[in-house]
């Protein structure tokens, strides 16, 4: 598969990754929305087959962090965040 396709596939993960991790927050899924596009769009010129691939690793490991480790949760009072799948 050429680097063009990892990299549009890497693109569109992590535009869906944010759509689930960021669900119902429409500031962050706003925000990430920015700052993929912009990331992607900083380095589109790049030609070097080495540095390609260190970008992609790092998108990878945004995407897996995205996935594994971000806690949405709703304040409902002064000490208590509940995530928000029990509201429903």
């Amino acid at each position: 598969m050429g680097q063009a396709v990892k990299v549009l596939q890497l693109f569109k993960t992590l535009h869906r990754t944010r759509q689930q991790v960021f669900k119902n927050d429409a500031r962050a899924l706003e925000a990430a929305r920015i700052k993929i596009n912009e990331e992607f769009k900083n380095n589109k010129n790049e030609t070097s087959p080495k540095k390609i691939e260190e970008l992609m690793k790092i998108g990878s490991d945004v995407e897996l962090l995205l996935r594994t480790s971000v806690i949405q949760g709703i304040h409902t009072d002064h000490n208590t965040l509940i995530p928000p799948d029990i509201l429903i």
